[in-house]
């Protein structure tokens, strides 16, 4: 996924312009605030019934599933069927300049009418993670990550007689592969009877959103949060938010598997106290936080190696480049707290123990507003990169100290 995401914003930087790109990075903040809606699902989903596989409970764990997807996929709707009515007001409360926000409109527009299909997977997904199985979503979204490179130039530059969609084609060809991987996981888990789809069970849908709500609530507040901090980057021109999200995607490399580690180890920690092991809960959240964090070091060294070539990669535009560099520079020093940040918070989401991740995480990313606009107005750019790198290492840090703290151990589910 991280690969797709990367040659998708090598179309829209090199071809569409600093404008589209902009408008993409500013669009994606308004993304991970629905997506993390949508984690409630996929946290909720994971812990529950891992905890009852643990038990020897497979047919209340597959009940579990069912309702799952079916919880999912309504969240989905809900956000579809919203979505014309509150893109002006989403892109207002960014103050981008008309071009990006006309730009932007079209891309979160299509994106964001395909949230059923995203939501749902995240259940399909948990439901294999739940069980122990990380190999099958991998097949699944290999497959159609592929089938999304391919799309990707077509439906962004058009050939033959398909049509030039821009923006929107990009939309499309993210969301194409996500459909077809839904599909293809409900089968797969109907094969392995590890989903019964029945009459939605509201009593479980009011679990899973008991426990997952407060890990998508840090991911709703980090989400608004950088929406405002986007007003304090925007004062500094387009190149400087389109040099955000060329930040994003190489940090993203260190997200997208600490995100994965931080799946498996929630599977384990989730089945581990299931079946009375806390020890081995214990072992699996520190020797993933290990693994993921001599990545992030190994990231940090390339990114303060190499900064311009990185960013020459996605853009031509000097400007964006220049402030790119500047960024990635910064930003490397974060790279060594992100995956414990990320791996632990899952962690201790499998053990169902979500509220007090959710409070000092939040409280620690507020502070980016106060912190970023202050430093903004004194040191400019340098100002507010540094604000972004110093808390993401505050959270890195306080994760660590939550999970060796244990409390985590006495969690209810």
């Amino acid at each position: 996924m991280t690969t797709f995401h990367t040659v998708d914003t090598f179309w829209i930087g090199r071809y569409l312009g600093a404008d589209s790109l902009a408008a993409v990075t500013g669009s994606i903040f308004w993304i991970w605030l629905v997506i993390s809606i949508g984690e409630m699902v996929s946290i909720g989903v994971d812990a529950i019934t891992a905890r009852r596989h643990g038990e020897r409970r497979p047919q209340e764990a597959a009940h579990t599933v069912g309702d799952g997807v079916w919880f999912g996929v309504s969240l989905g709707a809900v956000v579809a069927l919203s979505t014309p009515f509150i893109l002006a007001a989403l892109f207002a409360m960014m103050q981008t300049n008309a071009a990006v926000t006309s730009i932007g409109k079209e891309y979160l527009g299509a994106y964001l009418l395909g949230m059923p299909l995203i939501f749902g997977f995240f259940a399909v997904d948990a439901a294999f993670r739940a069980v122990g199985d990380t190999r099958t979503p991998l097949y699944i979204l290999l497959l159609t990550t592929v089938l999304g490179l391919a799309l990707d130039p077509l439906l962004i530059l058009g050939a033959g007689p398909i049509p030039a969609l821009g923006v929107r084609g990009a939309a499309l060809a993210t969301l194409v592969p996500r459909g077809v991987a839904f599909v293809v996981g409900i089968l797969l888990l109907r094969a392995r009877r590890l989903i019964i789809i029945g009459a939605p069970r509201l009593s479980v849908w009011a679990r899973i959103a008991r426990i997952g709500a407060p890990a998508a609530t840090t991911g709703v507040v980090f989400s608004a949060i950088y929406v405002v901090l986007t007003r304090t980057t925007t004062q500094f021109g387009t190149p400087a938010l389109a040099a955000l999200g060329l930040g994003f995607r190489v940090e993203s490399i260190v997200y997208v598997v600490s995100v994965g580690a931080g799946a498996a180890v929630a599977a384990i920690v989730g089945q581990s106290l299931g079946a009375g092991d806390v020890e081995r809960a214990r072992k699996a959240g520190w020797s993933a936080t290990q693994l993921v964090s001599a990545l992030g070091a190994v990231m940090a060294l390339i990114t303060i190696a190499m900064p311009e070539t990185l960013a020459s990669i996605f853009s031509t535009d000097a400007a964006v480049v220049h402030e790119a560099t500047h960024y990635l520079r910064i930003a490397a020093f974060s790279q060594l707290f992100l995956g414990a940040e990320v791996v632990l918070e899952s962690a201790m989401g499998g053990a169902g123990w979500t509220m007090p991740p959710m409070l000092g995480s939040t409280a620690i990313t507020a502070l980016r507003i106060p912190v970023g606009a202050w430093a903004a107005a004194q040191f400019g750019t340098t100002g507010l990169w540094w604000t972004l790198a110093l808390t993401a290492a505050a959270r890195g840090v306080l994760m660590v100290g939550l999970w060796a703290s244990g409390r985590w151990r006495r969690a209810v589910v």
